[in-house]
């Protein structure tokens, strides 16, 4: 998929307050400082679209951005930041369920782990939730270049073997660094198949 243009539609505090039009949407979201600014900075081929910061929590919205007039990539809120006080915590979390659950225009959501660690018990809770509520999601681990290719191979394959035990089976996956540009194609192009599947009819696909 090549990239041609991206806008800036708005910040939407809660799920009712998203755009009424039907463009499909992928959104992205992760535990917090999991590198998604970055990510999202990566794919589109802008940088400081979406904010990097070192301090975990800076998305509080749920950021539209408009790809190539055609779909909407949507920027969530991470979730578990320990900082965040308890009210903060119970929004952000209720945001984020009501859009995942309800949004009727929401084609896949783009989970992001981290590639150096191992499952992380909030990591497992979320893609559990996405399960018990049909929520369509692929896996992206993160920061493949801050370990060996050997370490991040094993660590995704302890991942998926984690996740196996409760899971019959794993949507894909994609292994990315934001600063190599690794796995940027592989995702443009998943997304890309999406829309071609579901005869969403664009010049820019």
């Amino acid at each position: 998929m090549n990239i041609k243009s991206v806008d800036f539609v708005a910040s939407y505090p809660k799920e009712s307050a998203c755009p009424k039009d039907v463009k499909p949407e992928f959104a992205f979201i992760g535990r917090s400082n999991v590198g998604k600014s970055s990510l999202i900075n990566m794919l589109t081929g802008r940088k400081g679209m979406a904010k990097v910061s070192v301090t975990p929590g800076k998305t509080q919205l749920i950021n539209f951005f408009d790809i190539n007039h055609q779909w909407h990539l949507v920027d969530l809120p991470g979730y578990g930041y320990a900082r965040t006080s308890k009210d903060k915590k119970a929004a952000f979390s209720k945001m984020i369920r009501d859009y995942l659950s309800k949004r009727t225009q929401l084609f896949l959501a783009f989970v992001l782990l981290d590639s150096r660690h191992e499952l992380q018990k909030i990591d497992q809770q979320f893609l559990e939730w996405c399960g018990e509520n049909n929520v369509p999601f692929a896996l992206i681990f993160t920061k493949a270049d801050k370990s060996s290719k050997k370490e991040v191979i094993s660590n995704v394959e302890a991942i998926r073997s984690e996740l196996l035990k409760t899971w019959h089976e794993l949507p894909p996956h994609f292994i990315t660094s934001s600063e190599t540009k690794l796995g940027r194609e592989d995702i443009l192009q998943y997304i890309k198949m999406i829309l071609t599947q579901t005869d969403v009819k664009e010049d820019h696909i």
